[in-house]
């Protein structure tokens, strides 16, 4: 007796709304307008580098308070990465965005009408806070509408666009400052982040982002706050590997925090250089360092692209690299060999980053991302960023500047050791964020497909008929 195959019905499909189509050109907007961003955190953020002598004159500061205005944006990043981060996957990561864009903007104006290191302090405090979990959603928003192989390509494109904001901060902060005075180098990068904040808030909405997720993301819903399993919070701890990759980013930004805090007046006090000058001179520095940022994730990403743990002896090698170019160099007396082993000890001294937000991103559930990279950013930030500037600044006032910055590479030699732990027990984490992933496993579609892997049609009813309940709201 011939029998007709009943055909498979797609709960899916049958109470849902085809998927919007995916837009080619879309991604690329979202990647270039935080990219700006970045630019526009990073100038609001560094500008002050590049007015330290004006600072230092007017209200006769000691480096260890110039450092201080450094630090204190720092350390409310490190304070305050995680705990945003956690509210941005869950209150929404676009309109935590322009959120923050607006705060800091709104408090590096209120730095240009600084009457003194108190009202200064106090603004770079709030210039910290709207900074905080910027660089964690930004990037987890990155992650969400590209490929998952892209990704220590796009880390480091997303640092290097803040090291390229270095640059343009110190370099036009400084020429603002010595034509139209101090004040105006921070109006002018308040003016930046909110003409930026603006146009992103126009363009990029959470809902779009989710219609725009990569199949290749490896992005639940649940990374942008929608219905879906959730991972524990614990789990952002889970290995031993993750937190060595968390502590290992910080080590290697307490180098170039103090860098890119230092080298302006580096080059104002050993080559006698202007403040002007000595500002676009240590932004030609600053931008070897964003390119190592990018260079680095795409080699990374070239390198290890069959064998993922291959990203911790890439980053071993250069930190290794690292530390010996800068070592030496500030060891010098000043001149062209000094001056051609910074530049190379720059374009290595933030490499790593790519490769390691990608180990990051591969040893955390995707729910979770902005709250991993939360994590980095407070790691980078208390141990790099807010550290490395204010005891470097410490260590100034009484053995010198240059020495300073000498000893400051010593961080890459502990990075190096956790780099070693965090390979040997890479594998283990991975199995354990797999443990975490009930909901990223293929899912049968059909009834028959339910059938074939639950048991029989009545035992799987209502788990179609859940799952369509669950489609519908």
């Amino acid at each position: 007796m011939e029998t007709k195959a009943t055909p498979e019905i797609d709960c899916a499909s049958a109470t849902s709304p085809p998927p919007t189509p995916r837009s080619r050109i879309y991604p690329w907007v979202v990647l270039a307008l935080i990219l700006g961003l970045m630019l526009s955190d990073y100038m609001s953020r560094q500008v002050l580098s590049s007015i330290y002598p004006f600072l230092k004159q007017e209200w006769d500061l000691s480096d260890a308070e110039l450092a201080s205005f450094h630090s204190v944006v720092a350390l409310m990043v490190g304070l305050l990465a995680l705990p945003l981060s956690i509210l941005a996957d869950r209150w929404g990561r676009v309109k935590s965005i322009v959120l923050m864009a607006t705060i800091w903007s709104v408090a590096t104006l209120l730095c240009a009408v600084a009457a003194g290191y108190e009202q200064m302090l106090a603004a770079r405090f709030l210039v910290g806070v709207g900074e905080a979990a910027f660089g964690s959603a930004g990037i987890a928003v990155i992650f969400s509408v590209f490929a998952a192989r892209l990704r220590a390509s796009l880390s480091g494109a997303f640092y290097a666009a803040g090291a390229m904001g270095s640059v343009i901060g110190v370099a036009l902060g400084g020429t603002v400052a010595t034509s139209l005075g101090w004040r105006w180098s921070f109006g002018v990068m308040a003016v930046i982040g909110f003409v930026l904040a603006g146009l992103f808030s126009l363009v990029v909405t959470d809902r779009r982002i989710v219609q725009q997720q990569s199949p290749e993301a490896e992005a639940p819903p649940a990374e942008s706050g929608t219905d879906g399993y959730r991972a524990p919070l614990s789990s952002l701890f889970s290995s031993v590997s993750v937190v060595c990759a968390y502590a290992t980013t910080g080590l290697q930004m307490f180098t170039v925090g103090a860098l890119t805090a230092w080298l302006p007046s580096f080059f104002n006090r050993y080559y006698s250089l202007a403040p002007d000058r000595a500002g676009a001179v240590a932004a030609v520095y600053f931008l070897a360092i964003g390119l190592g940022m990018l260079v680095g994730g795409i080699a990374t990403d070239r390198i290890c692209r069959n064998t993922p743990d291959r990203r911790w002896s890439v980053a071993l090698a250069l930190c290794a690299v690292a530390a010996l170019l800068l070592i030496v160099g500030f060891g010098l007396e000043p001149g062209p060999p000094q001056l051609a082993l910074l530049a190379g000890g720059a374009l290595c001294a933030a490499s790593i980053s790519g490769g390691i937000t990608s180990v990051v991103a591969s040893l955390t559930h995707p729910s979770l991302r902005a709250s991993a990279f939360g994590t980095v950013t407070m790691s980078n930030s208390v141990f790099g960023l807010a550290l490395g500037p204010f005891v470097v600044g410490l260590a100034a006032d009484r053995i010198g500047l240059d020495v300073s910055l000498q000893w400051a590479p010593l961080a890459y030699v502990a990075a190096g050791a956790l780099l070693i732990i965090g390979r040997r027990t890479y594998s283990a984490g991975v199995q354990r964020v797999e443990a975490l992933r009930p909901d990223t496993s293929v899912r049968p579609t059909s009834l028959a497909d339910r059938t074939r892997t639950h048991g029989s049609p009545e035992s799987s009813s209502n788990r179609v008929d859940n799952e369509s309940n669950r489609l519908d709201n």
